[in-house]
């Protein structure tokens, strides 16, 4: 089970490329290197299974959350492309796609945004993460969050399953935001969404939530 990850979110403009490397080296190298150590011993043994915690943001990206998406972007397209070969060797690779997970990892996040610098990018940029994108995370987190140990009970479920999915979303609030990004391949669809719920619809957003 590769579970190792950090997070990042804020303008783009404020994070250091030396933050974004590392952040890069924990999640999707720090997956890399493992399945580098265990796979060979899985394909002589011709049996094995990698359960990987992935994120809902591996498979949409979600505005100021623009590295640590492309990092689950990243985790997502190397399992889909290793998946087949693993398969001839009867090796099964599971994906576990959580959304928001409340723990001291996502909090501390979440203060260390609130008490960051933002000089280093526009006004507009750093009223719109302050007051509109901290604000509907932490309503987000308190509506739709899920705790850690019901994501430990469905990684358990994707280990015991007789035939191990290779996706598997722990929350069922953010299936239509998959299945609307499937729905239109040229992406207006979901850009439009998702603009319109940050920039016109944000006050109904926190209300529903609430």
């Amino acid at each position: 089970v590769s579970n190792a990850g950090v997070g990042m979110a804020g303008p783009l403009e404020c994070q250091s490329l030396a933050a974004m490397q590392s952040l890069m080296d924990t999640n999707f190298f720090g997956l890399v290197r493992l399945v580098k150590e265990v796979l060979p011993d899985m394909k002589r043994r011709r049996g094995g299974h990698i359960v990987v915690i992935s994120s809902i943001m591996g498979l949409q990206g979600i505005v100021f959350n623009d590295i640590y998406a492309a990092s689950k972007f990243a985790v997502e397209g190397f399992c889909e492309s290793l998946v087949v070969q693993a398969l001839r060797f009867n090796v099964a690779i599971s994906l576990v796609e959580p959304g928001p997970v409340t723990t001291e990892f996502e909090m501390k996040l979440y203060e260390e945004a609130e008490r960051a610098d933002y000089s280093r990018t526009d006004p507009e940029t750093a009223d719109i993460f302050t007051n509109l994108y901290l604000k509907n995370s932490r309503d987000v987190f308190a509506s739709l969050g899920q705790t850690p140990e019901d994501i430990a009970e469905h990684t358990l479920r994707v280990i015991e399953a007789a035939r191990p999915p290779f996706r598997h979303q722990t929350n069922a609030a953010y299936t239509p935001m998959a299945a609307l990004k499937h729905a239109d391949p040229s992406g207006a669809l979901i850009t439009s969404a998702f603009y319109k719920l940050v920039f016109k619809y944000d006050a109904v957003l926190r209300l529903s939530l609430r």
